[in-house]
């Protein structure tokens, strides 16, 4: 499998086990990690207003797209809640955590949209398993 200046999208709602997974693909994959809540308190940006969400999908955009730039591929994860926020990043890959019917944050849980188009949907709290599916998926490709 030979994976070049990728980008992927680990998402879904608070809590699912976006982080974890997220994690353990980048011990497969080559790649940066960027964590949302990591970028949100570098940037001490904690809003989240729509306007503030669609700001932070384009920060979590920018600094991966830099990466992706140099050759790098690129784990992020973030909830990334609407099609806006998930076009507005723009992932070569979207794997959507969907191990939860809701999260810890009323807010999130009633702007989210379930997305439409992903590469592969997590349907259980296994880090171990589904960054194994992932592999196998993308060495179809």
């Amino acid at each position: 499998m030979n994976i070049k200046s990728k980008k992927f999208l680990v998402m879904g709602l608070p809590g699912a086990g976006k982080t974890t997974l997220a994690d353990k693909l980048a011990t497969k994959i080559p790649s940066v990690r960027i964590n949302a809540d990591e970028i949100r308190k570098r940037y001490n940006d904690w809003d989240f207003s729509k306007e503030g969400r669609i700001r932070q999908a384009k920060r979590m955009r920018d600094l991966s797209d830099k990466e992706i730039s140099t050759g790098k591929n690129v784990i992020t994860d973030f909830v990334c809640p609407t099609d806006k926020t998930r076009d507005d990043f723009n992932a070569h890959y979207v794997i959507w955590v969907d191990t939860i019917k809701q999260g810890r944050f009323e807010d999130t849980n009633k702007i989210f949209e379930p997305p439409k188009n992903f590469f592969l949907k997590v349907t259980s709290k296994n880090a171990d398993y589904w960054s194994e599916q992932i592999i196998i998926k993308l060495s179809k490709e």
